[in-house]
């Protein structure tokens, strides 16, 4: 997502989401944000009326991942911010519950897999030895 849209979504200024990713810059690695070069700017104006106000602007946007998103709530101080961050918190805390929960499950599924793994190869080493021995 671009920069100015995710301000809006935290309710900050655009100026004030850069300014603390800049303080942060650390938690944002490139794979969590990068600036659009002047081609990818242009393809958006292009493709994107929304963002005709880009077409006259000296700088690119950033755009962020999905982790970036997502660490933007570690970093900025609005109320949503600190709700995104809250619900992540539980998200993770709720997934950790459900795999140790369900543990027992994906064990048995690992050793089906290797199992049918098992009759798969065996089965391929009929077919191949019945090829080599038919006339």
């Amino acid at each position: 997502m671009v920069d100015r849209d995710l301000a809006e979504l935290y309710h900050v200024e655009t100026k004030v989401l850069n300014q603390a990713v800049k303080r942060n810059i650390n938690r944002f690695p490139v794979e969590f944000r990068f600036q659009l070069d002047d081609e990818e700017k242009t393809e958006l104006v292009t493709n994107c009326d929304r963002f005709e106000t880009l077409k006259h602007s000296t700088s690119s946007p950033y755009v962020f991942t999905e982790q970036g998103i997502a660490m933007l709530s570690a970093v900025l101080r609005s109320g949503v911010a600190i709700q995104v961050s809250i619900k992540i918190m539980n998200a993770f805390v709720e997934m950790r519950r459900f795999l140790i929960s369900n543990a027992g499950i994906f064990e048995r599924l690992d050793r089906v897999e290797l199992k049918q793994l098992e009759i798969l190869k065996s089965c391929c080493l009929s077919i191949s030895l019945e090829l080599i021995i038919a006339p």
